[in-house]
């Protein structure tokens, strides 16, 4: 396996040089991948002075490996573990964060968990099916007659948001600025994230946060069949939700609930016109539609970096971790590990091999996958054959960041 020019790899150290602002690996980041599986699948990335994970087995585990956690704080002291105190340019942020699903450990995720779970089994998530048809029809009907179109901007943001908001009990027409929050929020999780970034997202915290906190108000004043009231008036072993814990849970599921979603409908379409497969046999019968889906989410998935804190001393790998250290998984390359997949980086909707990690595993596993799989099952198949003979306009526009994956615009014609 050839390893690309922007690739610096010391096999026998396993120490990787990679500068995650290259637009050469970011546009294409499946070839570093690929690299890397053949040379050194668990590696020291000198960058971003961390161990980094690969291997399928390896990712796979390590999500279900319960000597390592999203948080460390509750078994250590800072002073502990060398951790510097909390910068305060950024407070509303980590307030905002302190109670996330995405970073809390049991029992308090159990507890979350348990109370916002029910409303994302695949059962429930199903009734919404009418909701995403009409809307995904709507949306296309408005520029259908144009012969062309962004897609993120007119399809892709709009439906992950606003199902989201629906499923919540936020007004629909809050979308634009939920976005906005939202895409101000999450730079505080990229690569290379900078002071203005950082102000940025506290800033958003704050506004999301108050926000948030006025529908609290106002549901518990008028209680309504939303999430957002069964979040509030539900609880677990005596105990409810404190109003931070609302704000956490609300804010972490409005994020995560259309973030990732919207960029996977653009790297899926995408995926699928780069292909020499005919859309129609893609999509014509739910087995089929399913099928085509999971290889999208394997092939291009939109959340590339999980990390996670050793919680004690542990050998991983050959590789000791003191506890305290992080280590991160990468997702999108587990999903291309040749001992898992046949060809993986061939495009193959038929493909019957593992399961895609796009979603995670263990307890983080993706609270809102059965929504994100439903929306993507429904929306792709009707926007393909609402258009026939669609087909990419132009060079897509690869965003410029690392950890997400997903496109800034895919204009298209028909």
């Amino acid at each position: 396996m050839m390893i690309p020019s922007f690739l610096s790899i010391d096999a026998a150290t396993r120490h990787v040089s990679l500068d995650a602002s290259n637009p050469e690996f970011y546009n294409n980041p499946n070839a570093a991948y690929a690299a890397l599986h053949a040379h050194c699948p668990t590696f020291y990335w000198d960058q971003q002075k961390q161990w980094f994970f690969t291997g399928y087995d390896h990712v796979n585990a390590l999500l279900r490996d319960r000597r390592f956690g999203r948080q460390i704080l509750h078994i250590a002291s800072r002073e502990e573990l060398g951790l510097p105190e909390p910068d305060q340019h950024v407070a509303n942020f980590d307030l905002a964060e302190r109670y996330s699903l995405l970073e809390l450990e049991p029992p308090e995720h159990t507890r979350l968990r348990t109370l916002v779970n029910r409303a994302f089994v695949s059962r429930h998530v199903e009734k919404m099916k009418p909701e995403l048809t009409e809307l995904a029809t709507r949306l296309i009907d408005d520029f259908e007659k144009k012969g062309e179109v962004e897609l993120l901007s007119a399809f892709a943001d709009i439906i992950p948001v606003t199902m989201i908001a629906r499923m919540i009990g936020i007004p629909e027409e809050m979308g634009p600025q939920l976005l906005k929050w939202s895409h101000a929020y999450i730079r505080m999780y990229l690569f290379g994230c900078t002071r203005e970034d950082e102000d940025g997202a506290d800033k958003a915290s704050k506004e999301f946060s108050d926000y948030v906190k006025g529908m609290i108000a106002e549901r518990r004043a008028n209680p309504r069949d939303d999430l957002l009231t069964h979040m509030i008036h539900t609880e677990h072993k005596g105990q409810y939700l404190t109003e931070d814990e609302l704000v956490s849970t609300t804010i972490v599921l409005l994020n995560a609930g259309h973030e990732a979603t919207v960029h996977q409908i653009g790297n899926s379409v995408r995926v699928i016109l780069e292909s020499d497969y005919n859309p129609a046999e893609l999509f014509k019968d739910e087995a089929t539609t399913e099928r085509t889906i999971e290889e999208t989410l394997r092939i291009c998935a939109p959340v590339h970096i999980f990390q996670r804190w050793a919680l004690e001393d542990v050998e991983v790998d050959g590789v000791s971790f003191k506890r305290g250290d992080k280590v991160s998984l990468i997702l999108a390359a587990a999903n291309l590990d040749p001992a898992k997949f046949s060809d993986p980086l061939v495009f193959k909707p038929a493909r019957n091999e593992a399961a895609n990690l796009s979603f995670g595993a263990g307890i983080h596993f993706c609270i809102g996958a059965p929504l994100a799989r439903l929306e993507l099952n429904v929306v792709l198949p009707i926007l393909f054959e609402r258009l026939a003979g669609l087909k990419i306009a132009g060079t897509p526009a690869i965003k410029d960041v690392y950890h997400f994956h997903g496109l800034d615009r895919l204009d298209l014609c028909w």
